[in-house]
């Protein structure tokens, strides 16, 4: 089904929407039929210097304003983002493809984080550090950073923003989203929530383009003082050495391949419950997305039949079509990419349980997709598929297990199912990850650390943790 009240997407450039300087625009498309919806204006080189420059003027004049009084604007969004759920819901699923149900999902919890955030930006407290001469006085303050500059995804095209934008703008820091092309017009509902909310010019900024052009005009751009990225841990590297050139700071939100372990005495009922919805939600394109599953022998044909009964259960579709539990892919390359995952773990031994073909021809739609009996060898247990694909292995050990789920240099989310106590507490402390989940879907709540280690990244997104990135620390000494 159509949808007829996409809009065209501007650049938010000094508090204004506006079309490109050289009026250079990108189609977009709707991934559940390849037609196009609508355009987005592209950023000049001129647009972008113009951006960077209402960045720090909007910067100044947020830090200046009381933490309380920057909680009134942040809720005020908050409420304007919740107002509007029904029509972002619907761009959002027209951009991006994921059912209704889910889009509505994503705005209602963003605007639960910023109303998170804007709280804990009234707990950014210094200290006072008693001297060692009674004529001084030792201060530790703690000041915005400065202008951001973030770089977000398709997958998730407002909470992505959202973790970094909330954060940044409780510590006083202004920020400019280089968003997706692909899915361009909800962000920018996002950022008109703050607009409208009455936030300084140049606070919140928004651009589209070519992403690595931007990226490196931007990083070494003397005004921006921080950098945030999400994305792949191939881009997330090149430019964490861009901002390392330019002595810039940075967090990276990269890929994950998050590993489950079905221990021996685990409720198959309830892990498959859990697994199998938060697989295939967001048709697997989540950085936390389960991927390598892990299951003990004597569990496994238990396992793997509850899971391909409710793959085969899921309807695909339009996101916006009644029913619909499974939306498209967000473009051609995903389609592509999900057909070499299977016919590489084929060749190497593994087995389709269920799925495993592209889904009719127009849209970019992709089976639900089991595969069983996967030897180590195959490309979708080594790289993150990102897409409706569930590998699954068999294990004896526990150890055997843990080693396997450590084995890649990712180590962003992480899933055990368990009734032991001593086997959660074996798994919880022997996972290399950022996140562990045990015996439950995952949790990503504001108020918790959200983020990876090895190459998934550094920094955090959630959490008292995620306001340490926007915030410098100030050593203030001074002699009576």
């Amino acid at each position: 089904m159509e949808f007829l009240d996409y809009p065209d997407t501007l650049l938010l450039i000094d508090g204004a929407w506006r079309s490109s300087g050289d009026g250079r625009v990108m189609p977009v498309l709707n991934p559940a039929t390849g037609r196009t919806i609508g355009q987005v204006a592209c950023a000049s080189q001129t647009d972008l210097e113009q951006a960077a420059s209402a960045a720090r003027k909007g910067f100044e004049l947020w830090r200046a304003v009381p933490a309380v009084q920057r909680a009134i604007v942040m809720r005020k969004a908050a409420s304007l983002l919740r107002e509007r759920a029904v029509p972002i819901a619907r761009m959002l699923t027209a951009e991006q493809g994921k059912p209704l149900s889910e889009a509505t999902m994503e705005v209602h919890s963003s605007a639960d984080i910023i109303d998170w955030f804007a709280d804990e930006g009234m707990r950014v407290y210094g200290r006072i550090v008693p001297p060692r001469n009674p004529a001084m006085q030792q201060l530790v303050t703690k000041e915005p950073v400065g202008p951001v500059a973030a770089f977000t995804p398709w997958n998730y095209p407002i909470n992505q923003i959202v973790r970094k934008l909330a954060a940044a703008l409780a510590c006083g820091c202004s920020l400019l989203v280089k968003a997706p092309e692909e899915t361009p017009a909800s962000p920018a509902a996002l950022l008109r929530a703050f607009v409208d909310a009455g936030i300084p010019a140049g606070t919140v900024g928004l651009v589209f383009g070519d992403p690595a052009p931007i990226s490196e005009f931007l990083i070494a751009h003397p005004l921006i003082r921080k950098i945030t990225f999400t994305g792949s841990t191939v881009v997330g590297k090149q430019l964490a050495a861009l901002a390392g050139q330019h002595m810039k700071r940075a967090s990276m939100e990269l890929g994950g391949h998050a590993p489950v372990i079905v221990a021996s005495d685990a409720d198959v009922v309830l892990a498959t419950r859990f697994l199998a919805g938060t697989k295939f939600h967001n048709a697997g394109q989540a950085c936390i997305s389960p991927t390598r599953f892990l299951v003990h022998n004597s569990l496994r044909k238990a396992f793997e039949g509850a899971l391909v009964g409710y793959a085969r259960s899921l309807k695909p579709g339009d996101g916006l079509a009644d029913g619909t539990t499974l939306g498209p892919l967000a473009n051609a390359r995903r389609v592509a990419a999900m057909e070499r995952i299977v016919e590489d773990a084929l060749r190497c031994g593994a087995t389709v349980a269920t799925g495993g073909h592209r889904l009719g021809t127009e849209g970019n739609f992709f089976e639900p997709t089991v595969l069983t009996d996967v030897p180590l060898t195959a490309d979708v247990f080594n790289n993150e598929p990102f897409g409706p694909i569930a590998a699954v292995r068999g294990f004896d050990d526990i150890d055997e297990a843990i080693a396997e789920a450590n084995r890649l240099p990712f180590g962003l989310g992480a899933y055990a199912f368990t009734r032991s106590i001593a086997n959660a507490r074996r798994i919880s402390q022997g996972l290399e990850a950022g996140m562990v989940w045990i015996n439950q879907p995952p949790t990503p709540f504001p108020e918790m650390p959200f983020g990876g280690v090895k190459d998934s990244g550094y920094g955090s997104e959630g959490g008292p943790e995620a306001m340490e990135a926007f915030l410098s620390t100030k050593t203030i000494s001074m002699m009576a």
